[in-house]
Parts: structure tokens; C-alpha cells; sequence
């Protein structure tokens, strides 16, 4: 901690000194630990009152006006990294049970252990090529005749910028959410056109599942990571046919992807020619095992590795994690020239596709779907892990309040809460970034722990 505050500018370590010498600062320190060390706490003002139905008794009684400031602090719940690292962290493990459920049963969410039997592959879907970039092959040097380092902020960069694709890139992410849809789509075709079947038979022998994560390339062109299972027609409680076989899925997602109906047409509009916008050519499928093996993957490799792209965004390839106003926001945040004619590009291209809200979605370099998502049957949802949480959370409370051995239905809540503003002073943001390296460091130690008991974890 000494290291820490040595390092803060006289202004920070001031309000920093202050934080940590007032009255109140072991509750404001509980609060921030509750919360995870969310680095961007919602502010609460109210009260609630638990009383018993049939007598009236009171039974609790809480009011912000004890705590620090007058405020309950309550973690934001951000997904993304670059904002709060901590709420990224809870949903980046949510996302991990929620994929691992899928490929590993979880009798807690009624997801049978036997999905592990099922068909299933980790398949890569890309962008196509928008033009020769910076990059580190696997052998020789970059195009530009250079050696790269790994952080080389170059890299993703055009060669030629001039000649580079942006129109194109902004367009293929703007429209990534609907190739999937139409591959999705067309995957189910293939796969009946395998089984001897029509569409309508194949869906009362097989239900096709998945889980997936979209991902930014250096280039600035989004990509998908998919898990995709093939279930009977119940969904993860049936086996499916002995015909779907893991081969049958992967070559039906190889004809799919490359289907000239897994395309989206882009019409000409003014000097814009007509585009038909598809996946690239590199496709990369694995099978999934238990444990694996060869060019097989693990579920826990598997499920951590779209976890981890679940709390990232746009803000890799160097824009902003946030809505553009103007495009002067570029300079004073200092984007790099090639997310920069990206951005550029929404704005140019926003009012010839309306529509499409080119302009809205520029941060994001025109990618306007959900980073992460599922089909219905696949697994359980983020919704029903953060009641579970919530669920514990609210038990270990009764618990602490001698209230447990009451049911719950026999009690009335009242409670009036405002909102009261968001965020953290100077200093208390500092020590709320330590204890957050504290809760990661605690957490990453029991990982590894139960990580050489089985086969790891979240």
C-alpha cells in the first residue's frame, strides 16, 4: 500500500488521506468490498423496513442516513474491462458457468450431465479481407518487412491505407448479427440435407444449440467464437440421433458458412456500389471433449476462453469505450489513424444508411449486436445466475439479522430507494483499485487451488 501511495500525484494522495482518516471509512471500506472494489458504484439513498405480516412487529429496520456520506454503494455491474474490472470479472465467471453448463451438464440448472455424449465443436467464424495489414505471422517477418513485437501498436494497422477497405469493415460488422442469423439458419438446412430430411422431420429428431461471443481483430473487424451442440428434440435432455455425428456438424457448418445464402446484400446507394457482404475464408472448427487431445479442446478451455473475450469491445483496436459525440472526441483521446478512418467511416456512411445507425454504433466500428448470446435450449442464462447470487446474498443476510428461521413469506418489505449519483472521488477510487487487486489476488489463489483438486474452474 506505501508503494501505491507513493506513486499518486499530490491531489489524489491528499483526498486519498482524507478518505482514509474519516469517521466513517471501515463501513465506506465495507461497502467498497461488498461491491466487488467496483470501480464506478451506484449511490443509494432510502430506507427499508421488514415487519412481520400477523403481528406487525418490526423486524429490521435500515436507513443510509448511518452510513458514509448518506449512501449505499452498490457495484454497477459494467461487462466491460475497460470500464470497471471488477463487474467485468463477475460476468466473465457468469459467462463461464453459463458455457461450461452447456458442455458439461449442471444438475443445479437442470442441464444433464449426459450433454457431454452430444455432438459439439468450437468453431471460429472471420471476417474477410479488407486489405494487406500489419501483422506477426507464424513464420518470416510482416509484409512491411518488419519483426513485430507483440504490443506493437502497428499491428491490425493497413499497410496502405489509401487502398484499405474501411466502407467495407464498418459495413461487415454493422451486418456480422445478420450473417449469423442466416447461417444459423442455413446450418439447419445442411444438416437435414445430410440426414435425408426435410426441415420440418429434422426438428422432431434434432435441436441445434449454441453459446457465442463476438470479438475485435487488430484490424478492427469483428469475429465470432461459437460453441454449437447438437441435442434430440427436447433439447439437452434427449440424446440426439445416432446419425448426428460430430463430422456431420462440422462438415454442415464448413457448407453453411460458405452458402451463398449465409450472405447479406448491401444495396448501392449514391457512389456506394452494391456489396454482398460474406464470412471470410478461414474458418476454424475443433470438436470438444471432456478432456482432449490433438486438435480436440476442453469445456473449461472452451468456456474461459469466451468468457474472456465476454468483458472486451471495440476498445482493443484503440477507440473509444463509449458513444462519440464529434469527432473531435478522436484527438482529445488519441485514436489511432486506422480505428480512426473506421470511425470516420460510420460518419460518412450514417446518413446513406439510416437505417442502419452506422453513426450511433461508431465506437463499436459499426458492430451493433450483442457480444455475447445463446440459443433458448442451450444452457441457463446470466438472469438465473445473478438471482442465484442474489439469492445467497439475501440469505446470508437474514442469517446475520437473526431472521433465517423466518419465512420469508410471512414478512412485509417496505422500502423507498433514490438514486443519488454514481462514481468515486479521487482518492477513494485509488483505494478502491486496491482492494480490488486484493479481492483478484484472493480469488485467483482459491482458483488455482481448486483448480489441482479438479479440472478447474471459474
Amino acid at each position: 500500500m506505501t508503494a501505491t501511495l507513493a506513486a499518486l500525484d499530490p491531489t489524489t494522495l491528499a483526498d486519498t488521506l482524507r478518505v482514509a482518516g474519516s469517521p466513517g471509512f471501515d463501513r465506506w471500506q465495507d461497502q467498497i468490498r461488498r461491491t466487488g472494489g467496483c470501480a464506478d458504484p451506484i449511490h443509494l439513498t432510502g430506507w427499508t423496513l421488514a415487519k412481520d405480516k400477523t403481528t406487525g412487529e418490526t423486524l429490521h429496520r435500515y436507513s443510509t442516513a448511518s452510513e458514509p456520506g448518506g449512501r449505499l454503494r452498490i457495484a454497477c455491474g459494467n461487462r466491460r474491462a475497460s470500464r470497471c474490472p471488477s463487474c467485468a470479472w463477475t460476468y466473465a465467471g457468469d459467462t463461464y458457468h453459463l458455457i461450461r453448463a452447456g458442455l458439461a451438464g449442471d444438475d443445479r440448472h437442470d442441464i444433464p450431465t449426459t450433454v457431454r455424449e452430444h455432438p459439439r465443436v468450437f468453431a471460429t467464424f472471420t471476417a474477410p479481407s479488407f486489405g494487406p495489414v500489419h501483422n506477426r505471422p507464424d513464420s518470416g517477418c510482416c509484409r512491411c518487412g518488419a519483426h513485430h513485437a507483440a504490443d506493437d501498436p502497428a499491428l491490425g494497422a493497413a499497410l496502405d491505407p489509401s487502398t484499405y477497405d474501411y466502407v467495407g469493415t464498418v459495413l461487415f460488422n454493422n451486418h456480422a448479427g445478420d450473417l449469423w442469423r442466416r447461417f444459423a439458419n442455413r446450418l439447419r438446412r445442411e444438416i437435414a440435407a445430410r440426414a435425408g430430411l426435410t426441415q420440418r422431420e429434422l426438428a422432431d429428431r434434432l435441436r441445434l444449440s449454441y453459446g457465442k461471443v463476438a470479438e475485435f481483430q487488430k484490424r478492427g473487424a469483428i469475429h465470432f467464437h461459437a460453441v454449437v451442440r447438437l441435442d434430440g428434440p427436447d433439447g439437452p435432455d434427449s440424446p440426439p440421433p445416432s446419425w448426428a455425428t460430430t463430422g456431420l456438424l462440422a462438415d454442415s457448418i464448413r457448407a453453411a458458412a460458405h452458402h451463398p445464402y449465409s450472405s447479406v446484400a448491401v444495396p448501392a446507394v449514391d457512389d456506394e456500389p452494391r456489396r454482398v457482404l460474406r464470412w471470410g475464408r478461414q474458418l476454424d472448427i475443433r470438436p470438444i471433449r471432456a478432456f482432449g487431445g490433438g486438435s480436440e479442446i476442453t469445456e473449461q478451455a472452451v468456456a474461459a476462453y469466451v468468457a474472456k473475450y465476454a468483458t472486451k469491445a471495440a476498445e482493443s483496436t484503440g477507440t473509444l469505450d463509449r458513444r462519440i459525440v464529434e469527432l473531435a472526441d478522436l484527438d482529445r483521446n488519441g485514436v489511432p489513424d486506422h480505428a480512426r478512418r473506421l470511425i470516420e467511416a460510420c460518419k460518412a456512411l450514417d446518413p446513406l444508411y439510416p437505417e442502419r445507425r452506422l453513426w450511433a454504433w461508431a465506437h463499436m466500428l459499426g458492430f451493433r449486436g450483442h457480444f455475447s448470446s445463446k440459443s433458448r435450449r442451450y444452457s441457463t442464462t446470466l438472469t438465473t445466475l445473478r438471482q442465484v447470487r442474489a439469492d445467497f446474498r439475501a440469505a446470508q443476510e437474514r442469517e446475520a439479522l437473526g431472521l433465517d428461521d423466518i419465512e420469508p413469506d410471512t414478512v412485509l418489505v417496505l422500502a423507498d430507494w433514490r438514486y443519488a449519483g454514481h462514481g468515486h472521488t479521487p482518492g477513494e477510487s485509488a483505494l478502491a483499485a486496491s482492494i480490488a487487486r486484493e479481492l483478484q489476488l484472493n480469488r485467483e489463489t482459491a482458483r488455482e487451488a481448486l483448480a489441482s483438486l479438479d479440472d478447474g474452474g471459474w
